[in-house]
């Protein structure tokens, strides 16, 4: 198995030289214009994911090992790094930050790991400046908001229940409420990032992913509006034709089926 792994890398790694030698669109590729490239066929990895559908898993993880062997190509020629480089930093890292698989140090559970995990980014110096200088400042909002909450948490910044995290989010409503009132844009803005990253912290508590729920609700969303969609159609109608009445009538239908 190991030797079959090794010998499709190799290959896929000959492929990705003859391709920067004899192909002027690979030839043409820098970090720069690979960046977005790279961000597209990871979200298109999530959609597979999100799917749980197998094959294109399969083939979007293809994509994205393609990516860095790229990343590892470029930086080779810019005399940065080699392929061999990143493969031995991720093992070596990997090896460092589980003592407790290739040392002697003894945990108890998943929580034990997490915070060793800390204490050594800590001890490489990782951690000089925050606790989130490794938290990427492109993350979408939901996720990088689940990161910082998860980072603070490591080094003991966290509530004590959920009881009190539901307090903090009504708290919260209460303020957008007040900046209502005052008629405040920019207040009201904040207040609602407030509601958000409270109502995050709550889905930590709950054991639930907010960006994986929110995208679920997004889902369902869509099919009950093509539903929708589709009963005014069969009936000769445009959604444009009816009243708002009329298309909640609809969507209470299609609601009850879904």
């Amino acid at each position: 198995m190991m030797n079959n792994n090794a010998t499709a890398f190799l290959r896929l790694v000959k492929i990705m030289d003859e391709l920067r030698e004899q192909c002027p669109w690979d030839q043409k590729q820098t970090i720069h214009t690979l960046r977005s490239m790279t961000i597209e066929e990871l979200y298109e990895l999530v959609d597979e994911i999100d799917a749980q559908n197998w094959q294109g898993i399969k083939e979007e993880l293809g994509d994205l090992i393609l990516h860095i062997i790229f990343y590892s190509k470029i930086g080779s020629e810019q005399m940065q790094f080699s392929l061999e480089d990143v493969l031995n930093g991720i093992s070596e890292k990997l090896i460092r930050r589980h003592p407790h698989i290739y040392g002697d140090v003894k945990v108890k559970d998943e929580a034990e790991v997490k915070r060793n995990w800390q204490a050594i980014k800590v001890a490489e110096g990782k951690m000089n400046k925050s606790i989130f200088e490794g938290v990427p400042k492109s993350l979408p909002a939901i996720v990088k908001a689940t990161r910082i909450q998860e980072k603070a948490k490591q080094v003991g910044f966290e509530w004590e229940n959920k009881t009190d995290v539901w307090k903090k989010v009504d708290e919260e409503i209460g303020e957008l409420k007040e900046a209502e009132k005052n008629e405040n844009q920019t207040e009201i803005e904040a207040e609602f990032g407030d509601i958000l990253f409270s109502l995050i912290n709550y889905a930590r508590f709950l054991q639930i992913d907010p960006e994986a729920a929110l995208e679920k609700t997004n889902q369902k969303f869509i099919k009950r509006f093509k539903s929708m969609e589709a009963i005014a159609l069969s009936k000769g109608l445009k959604l444009t034709d009816l009243s708002l009445v009329q298309m909640d009538e609809i969507w209470n239908l299609v609601k009850r089926k879904n």
